[in-house]
C-alpha cells in the first residue's frame, strides 16, 4: 500500500531535501564565520604625529614632563625632520 502516493513518492523525497538546503543556506547556520577586515583607523588629534610625538603626549597626560620639558623636547624633535 502506497498511502495514496502512488509509485513515483521519489520525485517528492527530492524536493522535500532541497527545501530543506534552501531552508538552513537562508537561515545561515550552514555559514562558516565571514572574516572581518581589522577597523580603519580614522584620523583624530594623533594624525600625523610620529610615534614619538605621541609617546610625549602620553607621558605630558601622565604628569611625568612638566610643560616646559614637554615643549622642549617637542622643539628638539621638530629641529630632526
Amino acid at each position: 500500500m502506497m498511502w495514496g502516493y502512488g509509485s513515483n513518492m521519489g520525485w517528492m523525497m527530492w524536493l522535500w531535501g532541497v527545501l530543506l538546503l534552501v531552508a538552513v543556506r537562508l537561515s545561515g547556520t550552514g555559514r562558516t564565520p565571514e572574516r572581518h577586515p581589522e577597523p580603519r583607523q580614522l584620523p583624530g588629534p594623533e594624525a600625523g604625529r610620529t610615534r614619538a610625538q605621541q609617546i610625549l603626549d602620553e607621558r605630558f597626560a601622565r604628569g611625568e614632563l612638566s610643560e616646559e620639558e614637554y615643549r622642549e623636547r617637542l622643539r628638539v624633535l621638530g629641529e630632526g625632520r
